[in-house]
């Protein structure tokens, strides 16, 4: 075939895809060289045929090598000048950070399970869409009782709803198994409020102790609370007021002195010398009749992680832990 060495010749010389392309066309296309050869048949004496087209494939599989090695070649050598013109150079942002860090959120969480799972709590988790069971009847708060009110509940259509607290897994704990129980539950809750100290998303770790009938006192609370704030917060006082809550009786409300003004009274404070941290008390008794519980005794505790956070690193807005600004972040490498 006359026209083979120049065929070769064009794939050699071909120096972009664009190129290569163009010659494919030019030799194996609908219009190429090579179908005008083989449409050539159709004319030649049949005693010529069977030679011409054995010649004809020969020629087409010489030139088919002789076009995948180049291409590929050229793919290749296209690919690395992409890679080259992408290239990032890392030692741009050497100087910006050199490690990273945990958010103070996730910090003050671990912090807090490390405390109890030394002392043998177990670690609890449960659904973030709850029923009203879990996160409101089981809890001694029977529909339109007045304390649900405390609770500014997102509710779906179907009447589930994003669990206001961590208690929920506290009843399914003790659903799901028979004392004793020691157990935290840490976890995201939902509310409906947005202000300097409330978002509609934070996280609190909420804890149960159930054991046999009289071995539980609110001395046995009253002990553990005022140690893991002492591992908390440091050197600090811890006094405990009565309060109300529905799942609890008799329930308190847990100060600290100031760790701001050491108690002489300051704005954070409210000149008081005490920031409330945390609520607990001895489990009611209508809480164990909905789980089944006889002859038992138990106490839990709440407390919310944002709060402990703004405490320990002096955040003044509890909204600036969910902004996700870098200039707030990088203060806790």
């Amino acid at each position: 075939m006359k026209e083979k060495e120049i065929l070769l010749d064009q794939i050699a010389n071909s120096l972009s895809l664009d190129e290569i392309e163009q010659t494919r066309l030019d030799i194996f296309g609908k219009k190429g060289v090579l179908s005008a050869q083989f449409a050539t048949l159709a004319k030649l004496p049949a005693d010529e045929k069977k030679s011409f087209a054995a010649s004809v494939n020969e020629t087409r599989d010489i030139l088919q090598n002789a076009f995948d090695t180049k291409y590929a070649s050229l793919k290749s050598d296209a690919l690395d000048i992409q890679l080259k013109s992408e290239a990032i150079d890392l030692s741009l942002y050497e100087n910006i950070a050199t490690r990273g860090a945990l958010h103070p959120v996730n910090e003050t969480m671990n912090k807090i399970i490390e405390y109890f799972v030394s002392l043998d709590f177990s670690v609890e988790k449960g659904p973030m869409v709850e029923d009203d069971f879990h996160n409101f009847e089981a809890l001694n708060l029977p529909k339109h009782h007045p304390a649900r009110d405390m609770q500014d509940t997102f509710y779906f259509g179907d009447g589930s709803l994003l669990r206001t607290h961590t208690s929920p897994v506290q009843i399914r704990k003790m659903l799901s198994a028979k004392p004793p129980i020691r157990m935290i539950a840490p976890g995201a809750v939902f509310r409906r409020d947005y202000d300097i100290t409330h978002t509609p998303m934070f996280h609190q770790v909420e804890g149960l102790v159930v054991q046999g009938k009289g071995e539980v006192s609110f001395a046995n609370l009253k002990s553990i609370m005022s140690e893991f704030l002492g591992y908390m917060f440091g050197d600090i006082e811890v006094r405990f007021r009565p309060s109300f809550f529905p799942f609890t009786e008799p329930s308190a409300e847990v100060d600290i002195s100031c760790i701001f003004c050491k108690g002489d009274g300051c704005r954070v404070c409210s000149h008081t010398g005490w920031l409330e941290v945390l609520g607990c008390g001895i489990v009611d008794s209508n809480v164990f009749k909905a789980v089944e519980y006889e002859n038992v005794s138990g106490y839990a505790f709440g407390l919310g992680v944002e709060r402990f956070a703004m405490l320990l690193h002096k955040i003044p807005d509890l909204r600036s832990l969910f902004d996700g600004d870098i200039r707030l972040l990088e203060q806790f490498r």
